[in-house]
């Protein structure tokens, strides 16, 4: 049996994240059991965001329109392009948040020519050589699959766009006390980035520490986890 339901004209969105909360608030229609119903709710935001070092620019991201200063700082981090906020002269982001403009004191760098559009919704964008090899990491931590699992189900309670609105992916840095710090974005490999700025900002080492992420990991996740050394 086939059944038709008329949702009518596209409501009106109505943004509440220009100031960067991440979510705006809509009219949608719920279907389900062949009926639908009209609600109005929150859904997580997206937007075009493109990093620029020392007046050129060198990626855009499809990513959530927030912490995009740490975004930028974590994603050049994992890229290896600097090792601290040393490195480091400036940040600013736009008044419109589609920009982050990051100068470093090395005013030589060179932005790479190519990079690997990599897995995922939307793709995330890396410049280093995913088919090299490492040594495994070594590390000091510990941690047991019962601490993992409690781990696991701090951050998802602690993922509040998640809360709000599903549709989003978290990561966090913990150790054997719990959730040092977590962020959130639509993509996971946003996550990573923003994970290792904030660290950076907030002077955390990552080294001997537990990374937990939602998403999927595949090479280029393992990379940027290696990086952070966890």
């Amino acid at each position: 049996m086939k059944t038709e339901v008329d949702v009518g004209k596209t409501p009106q969105m109505d943004v509440i994240s220009s100031n960067g909360h991440g979510v705006r608030n809509v009219q949608y229609f719920n279907i389900a059991f062949g009926s639908a119903t009209q609600k109005t709710g929150e859904i997580v935001d997206e937007s075009l965001v493109c990093i620029s070092v020392n007046g050129r620019e060198l990626a855009t991201f499809m990513c959530s329109p927030t912490d995009l200063k740490i975004m930028a700082l974590g994603f050049l981090y994992n890229e290896k392009f600097i090792e601290g906020m040393e490195d480091v002269r400036s940040v600013h982001v736009s008044e419109n948040d589609t920009c982050v403009d990051v100068w470093l004191r090395d005013l030589s760098f060179d932005p790479p020519k190519r990079g690997i559009v990599t897995a995922g919704c939307g793709g995330g964008i890396t410049f280093d050589d995913l088919s090299e090899q490492h040594l495994p990491l070594i590390s000091k931590i510990e941690a047991t699959p019962d601490l993992l699992a409690d781990l696991m189900v701090q951050m998802h309670l602690g993922a509040e766009l998640y809360q709000r609105a599903r549709g989003i992916h978290t990561a966090a840095l913990a150790n054997d006390d719990g959730i040092l710090i977590q962020v959130e974005d639509v993509g996971r490999h946003n996550c990573l980035d923003k994970l290792a700025g904030l660290a950076l900002l907030e002077g955390i080492s990552t080294k001997d520490h537990i990374l937990l992420s939602s998403g999927r990991i595949s090479s280029e996740m393992i990379n940027k986890a290696r990086r952070l050394q966890t």
